[in-house]
């Protein structure tokens, strides 16, 4: 994927039936959430994605993914950006209502760039 300076590039961790899903959108759009899934997380570098995929999806779900994508940077920008853990462990909240604007503002294809498990 080349990346445009206009953009954000950004990873998204995801089980079996989210990338199958996305593969649904012809990887053009992320599933709605939950009811009990108030904001969506995409996380600022692959390390971070990685860790989530192999380390905690792999033993909840049998297989991770993570996911790359291209945001627009100038719409991205409201999401303040989020620590939770070490300095590698940033991420946007994106209220699940903004959902539909932020996949509006996919610059391109979302992508799978790892596969962790028995996929």
């Amino acid at each position: 994927m080349r990346h445009d300076p206009a953009t954000l590039l950004l990873y998204r961790p995801v089980n079996q039936a989210e990338l199958d899903l996305i593969a649904a959108s012809d990887w053009l759009a992320f599933p709605p959430r939950l009811p009990e899934q108030p904001f969506f997380y995409p996380v600022l570098n692959e390390q971070y994605a990685t860790q989530i995929a192999r380390d905690w999806n792999v033993p909840y779900y049998g297989v991770g993914y993570v996911l790359r994508f291209a945001l627009d940077a100038d719409y991205a920008a409201q999401f303040p950006v989020q620590n939770v853990g070490g300095r590698e462990h940033d991420e946007l909240w994106v209220p699940a209502e903004e959902l539909a604007e932020f996949n509006r503002q996919l610059v391109g294809r979302i992508e799978v760039v790892s596969i962790f498990g028995a996929a």
